[in-house]
């Protein structure tokens, strides 16, 4: 097997980030909730994790900026859209899952 050398690699990653963006932007219909119940994040933590990047590289990004690179739309307005209550369940499950800081 061939490694990737260093440029290769953030190509690749930054590949599968987009596809991973594209694939939550086609499945609105999967609940951020449901996505922190079952993997331990969510498309609000992808938007995080992408500010810190922008802003450890010195980039002036803010919030909701970054969540609508995620989302591909302001986050008020992808709410308004797709965001369904949570069931009592589901709550229940991200209060026992939740990540312990």
């Amino acid at each position: 097997m061939t490694k990737p050398d260093e440029q290769q690699q953030q190509e690749f990653e930054a590949a599968a980030f987009r596809r991973l963006v594209a694939h939550l932007r086609d499945r609105s219909d999967v609940q951020n909730i449901d996505l922190m119940n079952l993997a331990g994040f969510c498309r609000n933590c992808l938007s995080n994790w992408y500010l810190d990047a922008a802003q450890a590289a010195g980039v002036d990004l803010t919030r909701d900026e970054s969540r609508e690179i995620v989302y591909g739309m302001p986050y008020e307005e992808w709410k308004t859209r797709h965001q369904k209550e949570a069931s009592a369940a589901q709550k229940a499950d991200f209060e026992r899952n939740r990540p312990k800081e």
